[in-house]
């Protein structure tokens, strides 16, 4: 009998990026390097220990604008072209290394490494989501939702409609995807405000993730801490990050992915190689960007970007395996203390962001294969689960309120509100306001009714909590802004053709086919609660 339990939770989100109306544009670039360094990777490892009897548990949120981009037929065949054309570079490379021993060892592992990427994104004709679902299907996967389009829920919560709104669609979505209701929801940057659990209970949902002061500061104060999930006094449970497992992993710091063995993310080829041989890789305007293909490791922690070695994937994945033993182990010793103290089994929740895996920290999904691997054979202390199973397995918790809170900078809600974006929240109330007023009309003909729903869409999409995030790290700031301005620009003249009755028929058409998103959204979900 093991002691306790151990839930690995992979948040996988993007904005919804998406351009018809452009032959390029960057930003679609953070999907595709997401499929081909992330998700692909993990199927990859899913697919390897299914094969070898190893019955993994793990927590996935997969978000509607995520879904929508993996299943959209345009973004596919986009993809498709960027992995054709990174394979064109690394034989390139390989041609061009002939007598750089090192450097071609290097083209050669990315030479094969893509090719493999090929052969499992071509076994599922490019639908992913397919592909993910069947480890729902096996039980291995806990897929869960998210808000529509990742809306910051404490900050629109003065219109209960719009929240109920991006609960409610994000539910919709996931049963037309995945053929059922969804159990659980990541609430979007884990952001909590007292209230929102009645309309997370409305939408059938089981249970929500928020940080771990959200359950420490909860009243009365839970008895077993972050380590035992809480029930709102609606029935949703809510389960707390575990801070000590968490920073373990995403720190750069102190955690695994800053070890000097793995890959140095900011030195790329893209801006590396000679200016006439790397064009027809980069952007169309003769911008450099990121190609992917990365030579170096971290090195050291304290060097320049100059002073970086030669990266070798054998050493880096013995490191990978290292650190996921390390991991393993004070988990278990962590579970240990904690059931001696408890007298009952904890369970450690690890929440991150999936794109950490493979994107940000190379060796990320060696280091998931090498955890789950080393639970199943070589420790018995706890079990891994994932958060449906273990609710199902313990059905009695404390009755507590959580308290407000969020993952991001000092754990409230200023990352999302502040100096670089409060700007935008005037504008998003007020389309609220207009969108809740909508919900009201009956359309008066079948372009009205598409009008109504359109500017469902353009509301849903300008509240992305995304924008706001962008603004405030300050990268790609102008795409955020013009994203957010596009968006309520679309919806204000939705509204006002909609009142005037004079709906721009050819405008609709193309505004619907550039932001496709939720194909069967109803425009009433707006209306009063």
């Amino acid at each position: 009998m093991s002691l306790g339990y151990l839930a690995l939770v992979l948040h996988a989100h993007l904005p919804f990026v998406r351009h018809p109306e452009s032959d390029y544009v960057l930003e679609e670039e953070w999907l595709f390097e997401a499929i081909t360094e992330t998700y692909v990777p993990l199927l990859q490892v899913f697919e390897n220990l299914k094969r070898d009897g190893i019955d993994f548990k793990m927590t996935m949120s997969m978000t509607p604008p995520l879904v929508s981009m993996l299943r959209d037929p345009l973004l596919q065949e986009r993809y498709d072209e960027h992995l054709t054309l990174l394979q064109e570079l690394i034989e390139k490379e390989i041609d061009h290394n002939q007598h750089n021993g090192h450097i071609r060892y290097l083209a050669e592992y990315y030479a094969n490494s893509f090719s493999q990427i090929r052969q499992t994104w071509e076994s599922y004709e490019g639908d992913l989501v397919k592909a993910f679902k069947q480890f729902l299907d096996s039980g291995n996967l806990d897929i869960i939702t998210c808000g529509a389009t990742h809306g910051y829920l404490p900050l629109m919560k003065m219109y209960p409609q719009a929240v109920w709104a991006q609960i409610q669609v994000a539910c919709e979505h996931y049963e037309e995807n995945f053929g059922r209701p969804p159990k659980g929801i990541w609430l979007p940057e884990c952001a909590y405000y007292e209230g929102v659990e009645r309309m997370l209970a409305d939408a059938g949902l089981r249970y929500f993730l928020t940080d771990g002061h959200g359950i420490l500061y909860a009243r009365p104060r839970p008895r077993f801490g972050s380590y035992a999930p809480i029930f709102t006094e609606t029935g949703v449970a809510a389960f707390g990050r575990d801070h000590e497992s968490s920073q373990q992993v995403w720190s750069s710091q102190v955690g695994y992915p800053g070890a000097v063995e793995y890959r140095e993310f900011y030195k790329d080829l893209g801006w590396e190689a000679e200016y006439e041989y790397i064009k027809p890789y980069i952007m169309p305007n003769g911008q450099r960007k990121n190609t992917g293909v990365k030579y170096h490791r971290i090195t050291s922690r304290d060097g320049g970007l100059s002073e970086k070695a030669l990266y070798d994937p054998y050493w880096a994945r013995e490191k990978a395996a290292e650190h996921a033993g390390n991991f393993m182990y004070n988990r278990g010793q962590q579970v240990q203390n904690l059931a001696g103290i408890m007298h009952r089994p904890p369970i450690v929740v690890s929440p991150y962001d999936a794109e950490l895996f493979g994107h940000w920290w190379y060796e990320g999904p060696w280091f998931i294969d090498f955890l789950f691997r080393k639970s199943w054979y070589d420790q018995n202390t706890y079990d891994m689960t994932h958060l449906s199973d273990y609710l199902q397995a313990n059905p009695t918790q404390q009755v507590c309120r959580p308290s407000q809170s969020s993952w991001g900078y000092k754990g409230f809600h200023e990352y999302w509100l502040n100096e670089t974006n409060a700007w935008i929240y005037p504008h998003l109330h007020k389309a609220a306001e207009r969108m809740i007023e909508l919900a009201s009309r009956e359309p008066a003909d079948e372009l009205e009714w598409k009008a109504l729903n359109q500017a469902a869409r353009e509301l849903l999409l300008a509240q992305s909590s995304d924008w706001a995030f962008i603004m405030k790290t300050g990268t790609m700031v102008p795409y955020a802004v013009r994203r957010t301005r596009s968006h309520l620009l679309r919806f204000n003249k939705l509204y006002d053709d909609i009142l005037i009755g004079k709906v721009d028929s050819g405008w609709l058409d193309k505004v619907e086919e550039i932001d496709n998103i939720f194909p069967n959204v109803n425009y009433r979900v707006y209306r009063s609660l």
